[in-house]
């Protein structure tokens, strides 16, 4: 009636742990109590964090000044945008920013003259700092850090940035674009001056007429656009919604001392048992070639 499927006896299992109680105990015992000692040696870090909400990648320009207002600047970002704002909070230009601000070789006790230094400061870096995209399209930075204020300075930093490092790229990018129109217009300026040159010794040229009209509609669009690329260029917007702010966290949130305990634990006794199992099968096989 002990027999479950396979030949399986528990009275051999009941008689196990009655030969090996007191060991059994004694290890459960000292691996408890060095689950214990060892948790409480574990440094605790803090976890801050923020969500943010990507504006849409239109320009600011483009939804203010041009069509009559027929973007909206309060849009949303859209899937698109979300993963863009990942990759700059995760880009190496935001980690070298947080690491120079916060001096993170000294904070997180790397040998400045180490050769490996650049990569224990990235590799801690990465292992502390996570971000994320939520289930409604926002993004999550979170840090974590021995010191609870240190964690939310960090992550808010990080926010803060973001609209930085997208306004730096955005003014290199306006600006390279300001330069090349600047250039067209001037072309476009001694075409119509030229053309009125030859209009005002022959006033019968219709074609140069109209082809004058054509060149000053294609001047005054370009300047309109001139316009709005300045904008870009000198003006530093948010490109997001901040949604929470970082504060410093009153609970840690590593170690979860109970799970260091639970499984040194049950770690050490199982495998003692698997130990005992080994040599208790050892000497059955010993004693039967005997």
């Amino acid at each position: 009636m002990n027999d479950f499927g396979n030949g399986y006896d528990i009275n051999k299992t009941v008689n196990f742990f009655k030969r090996h109680w007191k060991l059994l105990t004694i290890v459960f015992v000292v691996a408890f109590a060095i689950s214990i000692v060892a948790s409480l040696l574990v440094t605790p870090r803090f976890k801050s964090s923020v969500v943010i909400f990507p504006t849409s990648s239109n320009r600011l320009s483009k939804a203010i000044l041009a069509d009559r207002y027929s973007l909206d600047y309060m849009d949303y970002g859209i899937e698109r945008d979300c993963e863009y704002a990942i990759q700059i909070l995760s880009s190496q230009s935001m980690e070298d920013d947080v690491c120079r601000r916060f001096n993170l070789i000294e904070h997180y006790g790397i040998d400045g003259s180490d050769p490996q230094k650049l990569f224990k400061l990235h590799e801690n870096y990465r292992a502390n700092v996570n971000v994320r995209r939520t289930e409604f399209l926002g993004v999550e930075v979170s840090v974590l850090d021995v010191d609870a204020q240190w964690a939310a300075d960090m992550a808010n930093y990080i926010a803060a940035n973001y609209d930085t490092i997208c306004s730096r790229i955005q003014h290199d990018r306006a600006h390279d674009a300001y330069s090349i129109m600047n250039d067209v217009c001037a072309e476009i300026e001694n075409d119509i001056r030229a053309l009125n040159d030859t209009l005002r010794h022959d006033k019968s040229r219709y074609d140069v007429a109209e082809l004058i009209g054509n060149k000053t509609k294609e001047l005054a669009e370009l300047q309109s656009r001139m316009s709005q690329t300045k904008v870009d260029m000198s003006r530093q917007v948010s490109y997001k919604f901040w949604l929470d702010q970082a504060t410093p966290a009153d609970k840690k949130a590593y170690p979860k001392r109970a799970i260091i305990v639970l499984l040194g634990t049950l770690g050490a006794l199982t495998v003692c048992i698997l130990l005992l199992l080994i040599l208790e099968r050892r000497k059955s096989s010993s004693e039967e070639e005997k």
